[in-house]
């Protein structure tokens, strides 16, 4: 199978990366875990990628300081996800500790009015 691109997940789908982004910077999460549904597992590393080169990138501020990086490291879950509840079971084990759990779906958990 073709390694899939950001673009092309991007093209498809909105899966709110920005958001992702700054929950994992104000959360300051050091070990995140993406559970992906077996439609989007295609796109995880493509997925990772992005948000690593986001997130541990150094930032220039406007004083042109370099904020520190954040180190954050990614897990990807490729069991069976078959949808919100579906949570990976077993992780509170793991050691380091997972900070953060990210669920991507295909459809908004709740429609918009």
């Amino acid at each position: 199978m073709k390694n899939k691109t950001i673009s092309e997940l991007l093209e498809k789908y909105d899966l709110e990366l920005d958001r992702i982004i700054s929950e994992i910077k104000k959360s300051k999460a050091k070990l995140v875990l993406l559970q992906f549904p077996d439609g989007l597992k295609q796109y995880a590393l493509a997925a990772v990628d992005y948000l690593q080169a986001r997130i541990n990138s150094p930032i220039h501020s406007s004083k042109r300081r370099m904020k520190e990086k954040t180190n954050t490291k990614f897990l990807i879950w490729f069991g069976s996800c078959y949808g919100a509840c579906d949570v990976p079971t077993g992780l509170e084990k793991l050691k380091p500790k997972i900070d953060l759990t990210i669920q991507f779906g295909h459809n908004e958990m709740m429609p918009n009015f």
